[in-house]
């Protein structure tokens, strides 16, 4: 099934799941979670979007933003790429 084009305009609401390949963890432990949560509010804070909520859970995570000036595409990028999975 093909994946539906995503609005990435400035203050769309954004419901985002990002999954372990194979269900595997992408977090080892509270350790781990603080450095992610640290490294996602310091992003988020410079990209001016704004969140909501959050759940991270052992294999996967959801966020609740909004987004700034700062496309979601961008935010995630920088997100991701400074936790490897």
């Amino acid at each position: 099934m093909a994946h539906r084009v995503r609005i990435d305009a400035s203050g769309a609401l954004n419901h985002i799941i990002v999954r372990g390949i194979e269900r595997r963890k992408i977090f080892e432990d509270d350790t781990d979670r603080i450095n992610f949560l640290d490294r996602m509010g310091k992003e988020l804070s410079e990209t001016g979007t704004k969140y909501f909520s959050w759940a991270l859970i052992q294999n996967h995570f959801h966020l609740l933003l909004r987004t700034g000036t700062c496309l979601l595409s961008t935010v995630m990028r920088r997100l991701l790429t400074g936790h490897a999975f």
